[in-house]
């Protein structure tokens, strides 16, 4: 008795030894590669399993025996979280548009302007966006004259990279009243030419042409836009930070305006994840400042939506300009120029009112500060209404912070939880226009990350502004600190190692947005948004940064992207 009693033990014992280690179906089983989590530990794994759009198992090669599904053989290559860009802006492409960004001359900018002359006739507007400079074989910036070359009968407006400045014809010029005796608008200034005539440049105010566009409508647009977020996944970017987006669209009396135009909003945001059937990038909406009373209105706050479009902080709203104008508040002058210290948009008492009124009403803040005078204010306007109106958790942030503030500022940044939206490649970028605006010491701690983070222990996340739209010119300018010259810029401290800026352009971009719960990092329960390179960024020379490879990008366990 006692026998058959033990054997039909031993008999139980091994079925459930076998029940519990029988193989969990998944959809994909990740195998044979190098995964960098960028989780807060910074776990090095070889393996993956998901299911149902999340990741359910990260580990080694037992991975491939504890899960059965579709086989993916990294083949020694690398799988980590998807980029998320913590300030872009989507443009559309208009049919009066040019791609200036694609030129590397002025001579090919003058070409698509008279392509696109012939296309559309004489008096029609021609714009584009993305020249710069620096990237132009002629190494200046274009000019009235060099657009009136290419077409003296149609107006032409283009905005330099960055979005701070534009150069406009003659015909734009007239068209706009502008000429020698027209005064610097607000926030704004008036480039002029030895001749004491405007040379077509103007900084932080391009509306003074852009006003006189005919605008196109959101359903012309709407398909440029989408077409757009979705080249983002080629550059393995599953979750950005949209900085230029409104509530204009809302109904009047909740939020809304009665002409909204046809920009970004979180309507229409919703509306293009829906339509492209939840294979577009998820998004966290920056609202532009739309006043108190329009605020209260719409009733919603940061953290409102869901998983594919949420609501994030009242900015990018502008407290100073920026160094592609350049017109960035600082606290010194710039170099060479006496006197000049660029300029600031709001009185204390006016930026308060804004800052006030959006923790009222339960709002993240993350306005747009680059200059050292200008993140001070800033700061010291959030702190104002934090005493006021204590939030806990709340992840308010400075957007840029170029030019590294006083020491007792980021004291007080760290003391009182705010943090850093950092585009570390606008070194790369900006190189030279650091150079010639900035005093040695600004301009070595242009962009700091090591300082801020390192130093005083405030969360810093990366993002690029579109200087370019590309994750691997941030990775290496942060891990670097080198532009296109190849010269390291300023205090080696305020470089970080490729482990640090991968995480920091992952998991530390979703914390900004409170979701490092469920995405950011190649964890278990978060959304399998991931992507394959083609290089191992951790061990790979500084350089090969640059042209790395996203051979595939994975979108909630789904291949929205795949190179050929």
């Amino acid at each position: 008795m006692l026998f058959k009693t033990g054997l039909i033990c031993a008999i139980a014992s091994a079925a459930l030894s076998t029940t519990a280690f029988a193989a969990q179906p998944a959809d994909l089983v990740f195998i044979n590669g190098k995964v960098i989590t960028a989780s807060p530990t910074r776990d090095i794994r070889s393996a993956v399993a998901v299911k149902d759009g999340k990741i359910v198992a990260v580990g080694g090669p037992e991975i491939a025996t504890e899960y059965t599904g579709k086989v993916v053989d990294l083949k020694g290559k690398t799988l980590l979280p998807g980029f998320n860009d913590t300030h872009l802006h989507a443009y559309p492409l208009s049919k009066r548009e040019i791609e200036p960004a694609k030129a590397k001359s002025i001579a090919e900018i003058q070409d698509m302007i008279r392509k696109k002359a012939a296309e559309l006739g004489p008096g029609q507007w021609i714009t584009g966006y993305g020249w710069d400079e620096a990237l132009l074989a002629e190494k200046h910036n274009p000019t009235k004259a060099d657009l009136d070359a290419a077409s003296p009968r149609n107006p032409v407006v283009l905005m330099r990279a960055g979005g701070h400045s534009a150069v406009g014809n003659s015909l734009a010029l007239k068209l706009a009243k502008i000429d020698a005796k027209t005064p610097d608008p607000k926030n704004g200034l008036i480039e002029k030419g030895p001749d004491g005539q405007p040379n077509g440049i103007i900084r932080e105010r391009s509306d003074l042409y852009h006003a006189l566009v005919p605008k196109d409508s959101w359903e012309d647009l709407k398909p440029t836009y989408m077409k757009e977020m979705q080249r983002f996944l080629s550059l393995g970017i599953t979750s950005f930070h949209s900085a230029s987006s409104t509530i204009d669209d809302e109904p009047v009396g909740k939020g809304g305006i009665a002409n909204p135009g046809s920009g970004l909003t979180f309507r229409r945001f919703q509306e293009m994840a829906k339509d492209s059937g939840y294979t577009l990038p998820r998004v966290t909406m920056y609202t532009s400042w739309p006043g108190a009373k329009r605020l209260a209105e719409f009733g919603k706050h940061s953290g409102d939506g869901d998983e594919w479009v949420r609501l994030g902080g009242i900015g990018e709203t502008f407290v100073d300009g920026g160094f592609t104008g350049p017109s960035a508040w600082t606290l010194a002058d710039y170099k060479g120029l006496p006197g000049f210290r660029g300029k600031g948009r709001f009185t204390d008492a006016e930026l308060q009112e804004i800052v006030d009124s959006s923790n009222k009403n339960g709002w993240q803040m993350a306005l747009h500060a680059i200059g050292d005078a200008a993140i001070q204010q800033t700061i010291n306007a959030y702190a104002a209404s934090l005493k006021k109106m204590p939030r806990t958790d709340h992840r308010w942030f400075t957007d840029h912070f170029t030019v590294m503030p006083p020491e007792a500022t980021m004291q007080t940044m760290h003391d009182m939880g705010m943090a850093i939206a950092q585009q570390p490649n606008f070194t790369y970028n900006l190189e030279a226009r650091y150079h010639e605006t900035l005093d040695p010491w600004r301009e070595d701690h242009t962009n700091s990350v090591g300082t801020p983070a390192h130093k005083f222990g405030i969360p810093v996340a990366f993002g690029s502004d579109n200087l370019p739209i590309d994750p691997r010119v941030g990775l290496y300018t942060a891990v670097t600190r080198k532009g296109p010259s190849g010269v390291a810029h300023g205090y080696a401290d305020e470089a970080v190692t490729i482990d640090e800026a991968i995480f920091r352009y992952t998991y530390m971009g979703a914390w900004l947005s409170f979701e490092e719960k469920t995405k950011g990092s190649i964890e278990p329960g978060k959304f399998a948004d991931m992507i394959v390179v083609d290089i191992d960024p951790l061990t790979a020379p500084p350089e090969q940064l640059l042209t790395m490879t996203v051979e595939q990008t994975y979108l909630n366990g789904k291949l929205v992207y795949e190179a050929r």
